[in-house]
């Protein structure tokens, strides 16, 4: 393989040789995070916004383990997908395996609490960054959702941190509490979590959403989750990023008809 790279002639050449010769996973990976490095580029040029390594590294993580979710037929390969890219399933595994993907579904919040779901999602061709929010109680039954928008594409991190705030912010505003918030952004669940000192953009939004849930929410929480139990908040944030204006749904949108009805069975 690193004879052919070297003859080929250029970028275009390596691409295409090492999709030919890698292993299924590998080319898996190798496409998901050139990908993600093109995302990482056009920020750079068209918002001056620079990303971290990691931030790019967890996106193509995320692209793969949803993809092959989406594409796997069984239980185990859908556990073995949400496991990671490099997760092999053995037979001596598989009970577990089966366990840990009904663990991965959305899971009806404890009685007498509701569940607030929220999630970004970044649309370079509309040139928006789209906030769903949806709120369900502990039946799994339809609440209320926000879609909202900023007409602009943020880092995925600083994205995905606007959506918590945005969630705090409204709920505050309805004076709700018990309140389970689920993101599927990892990054951002860490660092509400964290003490460390962050003075970044993502850091102030942070410390923004630390004063509005120590100020207005008594027994709330904020957790992380698998994107596949956030399922309508990204249905709801990829609407929002045709959106100009927020929107309040009190009845429950279309786009997430099917998703509700199907996670309260």
């Amino acid at each position: 393989m690193s004879h052919s790279i070297v003859e080929s002639a250029n970028t275009i050449d390596v691409i295409f040789t090492l999709l030919a010769d890698l292993p299924v996973m590998q080319k898996q990976v190798f496409a998901a995070t050139v990908w993600s490095l093109w995302i990482h580029q056009n920020l750079k040029v068209w918002e001056d916004v620079t990303e971290g390594a990691a931030v790019a590294i967890d996106r193509a993580r995320v692209l793969i383990t949803d993809w092959q979710i989406t594409n796997s037929s069984t239980p185990e390969r859908r556990t073995a997908a949400a496991a990671g890219p490099s997760t092999h399933l053995s037979a001596n595994t598989a009970t577990t395996a089966v366990h840990e993907v009904e663990q991965h579904v959305w899971q009806k919040p404890a009685p007498g609490r509701l569940k607030c779901n929220v999630d970004a999602a970044f649309s370079t061709n509309l040139h928006r960054t789209g906030i769903g929010v949806c709120i369900r109680d502990e039946e799994g039954a339809y609440v209320l959702a926000k879609m909202l928008s900023f007409p602009c594409v943020h880092q995925v991190a600083v994205g995905e941190a606007m959506g918590l705030f945005e969630a705090l912010q409204w709920l505050s505003d309805m004076s709700f509490d018990n309140i389970n918030f689920e993101l599927d952004s990892k990054i951002t669940c860490d660092a509400f979590h964290s003490r460390r000192e962050d003075v970044s953009e993502f850091g102030n939004i942070i410390t923004s959403c630390k004063a509005l849930f120590s100020a207005f929410f008594v027994n709330s929480r904020v957790e992380f989750i698998r994107g596949q139990e956030n399922a309508a908040a990204h249905a709801l944030a990829g609407e929002a990023t045709f959106l100009a204006s927020p929107i309040i749904y009190y009845h429950i949108p279309t786009c997430i008809e099917t998703i509700i009805f199907n996670e309260m069975q």
